[in-house]
């Protein structure tokens, strides 16, 4: 069982920093592609809005309501997410899902940021929240 200090720790500076610098808050007024996610667990919600050309990310948007953890991943994936294509994003959740739930190695470049998530590896109940942006951007980029 987790302590208060376990938690203290979880939400590092880092951490705290990035979920204080999201990325894309302006939702899109043309999107190709918009998909909402909610964590049912802790109610955490991120919408993506897309515009895609030639099977790539050219314009993002999102709104983001989530704890600091699911604002720290919206924010990597924010920074990084134009210029990708569907299998990119797809290959950055499979492996930021491996990290959280089978010890597996951070992502890849170049969304490798997402390693400050690794000490949440711990909190099950806060991996859904983590998870949402890529959930959300693998499908709308499909």
């Amino acid at each position: 069982m987790s302590t208060d200090g376990d938690l203290i720790k979880l939400y590092s500076g880092q951490i705290l920093a990035l979920a204080a610098d999201i990325p894309h808050l302006a939702r899109l007024e043309d999107p190709t592609a918009t998909v909402k996610k909610r964590s049912p667990l802790c109610g955490s919600t991120i919408t993506v809005d897309v515009h895609m050309e030639n099977g790539k990310v050219a314009r993002f948007g999102q709104d983001v309501k989530a704890c600091a953890l699911g604002q720290a991943a919206a924010s990597v994936v924010g920074a990084n997410v134009i210029g990708r294509s569907n299998a990119e994003i797809l290959l950055a959740r499979d492996q930021l899902k491996s990290m959280l739930k089978e010890d597996g190695a951070q992502p890849d470049p170049p969304f490798d940021g997402l390693k400050v998530l690794l000490p949440a590896r711990e909190y099950k109940n806060r991996h859904a929240s983590i998870m949402l942006a890529l959930d959300a951007l693998v499908e709308a980029t499909a």
